[in-house]
């Protein structure tokens, strides 16, 4: 249920270290405009659907299934979202849940905590957050880093997001850092957009005066450009967070942009971080992903351990799940985070996994 593509060694001490702690779930939201571009993202039919992805998704994974939703999920074009496999495995298992706005266009209709950020304007401006929202977020986040896993003893902690467009500004900051990564990203559709992404990135990077002279760059400015209010959040979380314990960034693309990001404000800053206690875990769908190539990203971005859920789908009665198989929707809301949580933390398998799941999909549709 579990495997390791990257860093093996350091992947497999991180797992026998936190197999007998317990997990703490924290899911970032944040927006961004680029989200809106046609075509850009599958996680909803339409760029006006695409506006309260985030939100639908912080409600069902809080309150479940019930009689109606403020926000109900909207329709993807293919399968059903992620935040199914999370919600199934917080339920079953009784996962503490923290929810934080690091940037929305509305607030979530359930209860959550706001870190005084704002959602981004396209990348493609160049002027994606004012500078100071970013510090601002990223002080904040240092501060919730260390109060989550505070009165957490024997826990780990899982950093989950749902920013709809967001590998695309995940491309953006990795081209930023310097690191290859163009063709190698991943997104919700079954064939990834990377002309159209790499093509929303060179305008942004272009409209920022990027310059290509990595000793001179500001991380935080990068941000400010061509990010999103969630990267900045879950780098200072996770950073303050490793000194302690055990971080799981729950995430492909996005998660391996958030590493690298947090390597690069290492290198430009005070600020410190224990890389040993952070590890990228996503699912299958991402890792294996044949229109992207995230472990040769993540090897690009240094010795990150990249892990996956085995989860299948194959042999599912629904559909909408067998989706993912084909390659629609893949990860997002912390889902394989979940997944491979629910297997170091809880020993759970492929049978009851699966069964979780469609027992609410079978409640949901009921």
């Amino acid at each position: 249920m579990l495997r390791i593509y990257t860093s093996k060694r350091l992947g497999q001490k991180w797992t026998d270290t936190y197999q007998d702690y317990l997990p703490i779930f924290a899911c970032i939201l944040g927006f961004t405009d680029t989200g809106l571009i046609e075509g850009i993202s599958a996680a909803g039919a339409t760029p006006e659907a695409r506006k309260y992805t985030a939100i639908a998704d912080a409600e069902f994974l809080v309150k479940g299934v019930q009689s109606s939703y403020q926000y109900p999920l909207p329709p993807l074009t293919q399968g059903v979202s992620p935040v199914f496999i999370s919600r199934a495995v917080i339920e079953a298992c009784d996962i503490p849940v923290y929810l934080f706005n690091a940037g929305l266009p509305l607030p979530p209709p359930v209860p959550y905590i706001d870190l005084k950020g704002m959602a981004a304007k396209c990348l493609t401006t160049g002027k994606a957050l004012p500078l100071s929202v970013v510090y601002n977020l990223f002080e904040t986040s240092l501060m919730w880093g260390e109060k989550l896993i505070r009165n957490h003893s024997k826990s780990y902690l899982i950093l989950s997001e749902c920013v709809v467009g967001g590998t695309t500004t995940a491309l953006a900051i990795l081209t930023g850092l310097g690191i290859s990564a163009a063709g190698k990203v991943n997104s919700s559709h079954p064939d990834c957009n990377h002309q159209q992404k790499e093509l929303v990135v060179k305008e942004g990077l272009q409209n920022y005066n990027y310059s290509s002279n990595l000793e001179s760059l500001n991380p935080f400015q990068l941000v400010a450009a061509v990010g999103d209010p969630m990267q900045i959040v879950v780098a200072g979380m996770a950073m303050i967070a490793s000194i302690k314990t055990g971080v799981m960034l729950a995430g492909g693309t996005q998660m391996l942009a958030v590493y690298a990001l947090i390597k690069a404000i290492m290198n430009n800053s005070k600020y410190e971080a224990n890389l040993n206690n952070i590890v990228v875990g996503t699912t299958r769908w991402v890792a294996e992903d044949t229109t992207g190539d995230t472990v040769g990203l993540a090897k690009s971005v240094g010795t990150v351990p990249l892990l996956a859920t085995d989860l299948n789908f194959s042999d599912s009665s629904y559909q909408q799940l067998q989706r993912y198989e084909q390659g629609y929707v893949k990860e997002g809301v912390g889902a394989g985070g979940c997944a491979i949580a629910s297997y170091l933390s809880y020993s759970w398998k492929q049978e009851k996994l699966l069964n979780a799941v469609e027992n609410l999909l079978n409640r949901y549709y009921d």
